[in-house]
């Protein structure tokens, strides 16, 4: 064999593995995106004259409270952002203060600004909320100082009181708190460790201990997954497509290696 030929068949070669191998990697360091909760139904439909499933997956209902600064609030208020929401109460003497400890460190995450007594916050992305589980003792004037205690940035995030029922129709209607807390919920009094996650669509894409600081930085990264999603998500489903059908180029490449080896033989002896 030629040099000519040798260095053909080597280019042939090499870049489609160098390839494949690029592809293989990407697959196995592909992020995973957090997944949707509540389910609401599977419906099929026709895509392309085939049969085909879909999820429709459960939109959080609005609710009406009031925050710590006495304004009438609602969930919808905040579409297109990100919420973070957990269940507390005021005079709580075991998980709670640490919860908010913990939202408290999240929130600061968002400083963008401010001075030593005026700290503020990025309030586009994401929106913290503290609904309280005993409404009848935490009253506007007993959150605000309660939020003041506990270094609550008020920009986004609200401390929330209102009719009990309410509060807890949406924590085991909407948020089905009970059914994703390691500890068992009541329903006399909703007291779980749970952080929740919901997306710009108002769907819940995840749960987290509150008390964990694992659970808790994998709540942040998702943050940042769900705020790249709507931008990326079409592109990702192509790649991914490619990333599934990698072995499949590595067979190519071996053939075309073949075939290139094989002309250029023949051309060398002719």
């Amino acid at each position: 064999m030629s040099k000519k030929s040798f260095y053909g068949l080597f280019i042939a070669l090499i870049i489609p593995v160098l390839c494949y191998l690029w592809l293989k990697h990407a697959s196995d360091t592909a992020v995973v995106m957090p997944r949707h909760y509540l389910l609401d139904t599977v419906v099929e439909k026709v895509e392309k004259g085939k049969k085909v499933s879909d999820s429709v997956w459960h939109t959080t209902k609005n609710i009406r409270l009031v925050n710590q600064l006495g304004d009438t609030v609602n969930l919808y208020d905040q579409r297109g952002k990100i919420i973070i929401l957990d269940f507390f109460f005021t005079s709580c003497g075991s998980i709670c203060p640490k919860l908010t400890r913990n939202m408290s460190k999240i929130q600061q995450s968002f400083i963008v600004g401010g001075s030593k007594y005026k700290k503020q916050v990025d309030t586009s992305i994401v929106q913290f909320m503290s609904l309280s589980v005993d409404p009848q003792r935490d009253s506007v004037s007993v959150l605000r100082e309660y939020a003041n205690k506990m270094d609550v940035i008020a920009d986004n995030w609200w401390l929330l009181t209102g009719n009990r029922d309410s509060i807890y129709n949406f924590a085991f209607e909407e948020m089905k708190v009970d059914k994703f807390s390691n500890e068992p919920v009541s329903v006399d009094f909703v007291h779980t460790s749970r952080f929740v996650l919901i997306d710009r669509d108002m769907k819940v894409r995840g749960y987290y201990n509150g008390l964990d600081s694992a659970s808790l930085l994998k709540l942040a990264k998702d943050v940042g997954y769900i705020m790249l999603e709507k931008d990326k998500n079409r592109k990702s489903k192509i790649f991914q497509d490619i990333i599934d059908l990698s072995w499949l180029w590595l067979i190519i490449a071996v053939l075309v290696g073949g075939f290139v080896y094989y002309f250029t033989s023949t051309r060398q002896k002719n």
